[in-house]
């Protein structure tokens, strides 16, 4: 029994932090997949979610604020909280940007909010980062608590799925498609597109703070490294391309399967000889994009293209004359 938990470990490892990684690409669909939103600062939610979440549930420290000792289930809501309210922050400053300035822009800003975490010791404890963050079911041996933390990632994908999936077939997602597909004509309806753009937005990000959270309470630390935008925004952007975006189900796919090859890569890199170590990341990526590129060129749209809207019933209940959604 002992042997076939230490044989199943390494895979439901895998599958929770691909787990993690598709609720960052639940977020990043909201943004880009429903609403055409360019959002490049991904690295800066999650650094939000992440450290709010830790520093809500961990021990009192002398070094850096912290030791307020609450639930992980506090610390999971606040990070979204939290998350949701820098994002309103940034959206009202940013959203009125064309989609290549708005990237620029999110870039930026991400990296302000990193070299705070980077920097700020008395709020994050700086480059040493912050160790001990709980994680659930922590009172079961090992193997099963590994299992019951994949089960709760699990369960958030299937929670945040079902919401996303019926808004995006409500009018709300009616209109945050009319908004990607043609701004002006979406205007010229009576749309307020800076709510709605602001409204995808501020979702995304509380849902990528989330998955900074998952994050933080999974591998029990959190620290400047975690947040780097190679491991955070470069591969959440590839699992959503590579699994298709604008369709829930193609941006979880895609965290699944590319971070399955980002993980075998390491596996690869590690037989390099020494002269080859420091070039090991850039291998890395090189393969990553290798593997993109073979996906798009046989699935231009991703591994699960995105579905045609459902066709709006005739009895919606809406009377005659006054514009849906």
């Amino acid at each position: 029994m002992a042997e076939l938990a230490t044989f199943l470990a390494y895979p439901v490892g895998l599958l929770t932090i691909a787990g993690i990684y598709a609720v960052m690409c639940l977020g990043l669909n909201v943004q880009w997949g429903f609403t055409g939103l360019f959002n490049a600062g991904i690295a800066g939610f999650f650094a939000v979610g992440a450290y709010t979440s830790a520093i809500l549930t961990t021990a009192p420290h002398p070094d850096y604020l912290g030791g307020f000792g609450l639930p992980v289930a506090v610390g999971l809501v606040c990070a979204m909280a939290t998350a949701g309210v820098v994002a309103l922050g940034i959206g009202w400053l940013t959203l009125s940007l064309r989609s290549d300035y708005l990237a620029i822009a999110t870039i930026g800003i991400a990296e302000i909010l990193r070299l705070i975490v980077k920097n700020e010791d008395w709020l994050t404890n700086g480059p040493r980062g912050i160790p001990a963050i709980p994680r659930p079911f922590e009172w079961l041996p090992p193997f099963p608590a590994q299992v019951a933390y994949l089960a709760l990632v699990a369960a958030i994908i299937a929670v945040i799925y079902i919401a996303l999936e019926r808004g995006l077939n409500s009018p709300w997602g009616r209109v945050m498609r009319a908004i990607r597909e043609n701004e002006e004509s979406a205007r010229a309806a009576g749309k307020d597109i800076m709510r709605r753009r602001l409204e995808a937005f501020v979702l995304g990000s509380m849902i990528m703070g989330l998955g900074g959270a998952l994050m933080a309470h999974s591998i029990k630390f959190i620290g400047p490294e975690a947040t780097e935008p190679l491991i955070v925004t470069f591969l959440v952007w590839v699992m959503l391309i590579a699994g298709g975006s604008g369709n829930n189900r193609g941006a979880i796919l895609g965290a699944v399967v590319i971070w399955a090859i980002w993980s075998m890569t390491e596996l690869v890199t590690r037989q390099l000889p020494a002269d080859w170590a420091l070039r090991s990341a850039y291998l890395r990526v090189f393969l990553i994009g290798l593997a993109l590129q073979i996906i798009l060129q046989r699935a231009s749209s991703g591994l699960l293209a995105e579905k045609p809207p459902k066709p709006i019933p005739l009895d919606e209940g809406e009377p005659k004359g006054r514009s849906r959604g």
